[in-house]
């Protein structure tokens, strides 16, 4: 279906970006998924193409673009001719603005030229052993000492954990209050941070996941993002955007598993016939292509609202619910039509199957996105049970 929403600029920038991850990300991917870890110059290189926190001001480097669609494009090439797991997006659009928009003017021109350049990879350190979607539930602490913060704690399943070079780390800071959460950037060179083992997954190969330990970590107050007691809700501030950002991660692998599923029955034949030419295949794939042309356009939507600053939380929640719950289906159809090929490692289909498991969990859960959109329409349990 012919998309709407990009312009010719769009265009030749996605024509670039296009480029770019044939030559210097898809060689390699295959390599970083048997490593645990993509190679970090990739960020370097990512960097010099300008793809790296767009969004900054020139001033510090940047190209001073907001417009989001840019960033979907990169979302969108960076699956179809790299790996999902490469997560440029998380450093760029998800972690990126909390120090591009809460961040001490010295904080921002320390850092943010590295982050623009690649040098120094971006992750944010939220989810602890026992606190995921409960973020108001953490436990690692933050303790004032003078002008300078005390962090000690652990977390857990941290994305870019192995690479990263500096973290926005949510800690509390108020004990008797569930809310009262400070945010810290703690750089990988500070003393008393160390990370644990890269953690072994059932997908997203190439994305290094680890566990990272505060103990004792000194944060000076030039690394506090914003008001120290309020971080929670500059979390939840910016939750809109990561949903977005992984329902667009969402319907690009599943239409890429579209298109290989589709390369896939054409030239398979079964009986004297390519198995395309089947009632199931012609019909499981007429029924996928449907579904992907809607929750396209609905995404686009998304997009064009959030450009506008009108993306509501809900809306990024039903945008998120629907394209992970699509993704998984289509790979397990995609799979499915694939037969034991696609329980092959040969073929990209099969990991592309495990990598969207996780699509459901991370972000925000399906569960939790549901819950969200049903108290939106009015449907409260806190409301109506009482």
């Amino acid at each position: 279906m012919k998309r709407l929403i990009f312009d010719e600029d769009h265009e030749m920038f996605r024509d670039g970006v296009r480029r770019f991850m044939q030559a210097e990300i898809e060689p390699y991917v295959e390599q970083w998924r048997e490593d645990g870890c993509c190679d970090p110059k990739a960020f370097v290189k990512a960097g010099e193409q300008g793809l790296l926190c767009m969004w900054a001001d020139e001033k510090y480097g940047g190209l001073g673009i907001e417009d989001f669609r840019f960033e979907q494009i990169v979302i969108e090439e960076t699956i179809r001719h790299g790996d999902i797991s490469l997560f440029l997006s998380l450093h760029s659009r998800l972690v990126g603005p909390y120090i591009g928009h809460l961040a001490s003017e010295t904080l921002k021109q320390r850092l943010l030229p590295k982050c623009i350049s690649g040098e120094t990879i971006l992750g944010i350190a939220m989810t602890e052993p026992n606190a995921g979607s409960d973020l108001a539930g953490i436990k690692s602490r933050a303790v004032r000492d003078g002008d300078d913060w005390i962090l000690n704690g652990s977390k857990t399943y941290i994305s870019n954990g192995i690479n990263g070079g500096a973290f926005v780390v949510a800690a509390r800071t108020v004990p008797d209050n569930r809310h009262g959460i400070g945010l810290f950037v703690v750089e990988s060179d500070m003393e008393g941070f160390s990370r644990g083992r890269n953690l072994k997954k059932m997908g997203l190969k190439a994305q290094d996941t680890a566990e990272l330990f505060f103990e004792n970590v000194r944060v000076p107050a030039e690394n506090v993002l914003g008001d120290p007691e309020k971080g929670f809700y500059s979390l939840m501030h910016y939750l809109a955007e990561e949903r977005l950002i992984s329902a667009c991660q969402e319907v690009a692998h599943a239409q890429v598993a579209f298109d290989l599923t589709m390369d896939y029955i054409l030239e398979r034949k079964a009986f004297g016939k390519p198995i395309g030419a089947f009632q199931n295949s012609r019909f499981k794939m007429a029924e996928m292509r449907t579904s992907l042309d809607i929750l396209q356009t609905f995404i686009d939507q998304c997009v064009l609202l959030h450009n506008q600053g009108d993306l509501s939380a809900e809306l990024a929640a039903e945008a998120k619910l629907y394209a992970s719950e699509l993704e998984s289906t289509v790979m397990d159809n995609c799979v499915q039509l694939h037969g034991g090929a696609g329980y092959m490692s040969e073929y990209r289909i099969s990991h592309m199957f495990t990598d969207a498991r996780v699509s459901r969990i991370y972000a925000g859960s399906s569960e939790i996105m549901k819950e969200i959109i049903a108290r939106s329409i009015g449907l409260d349990e806190r409301k109506l049970s009482g």
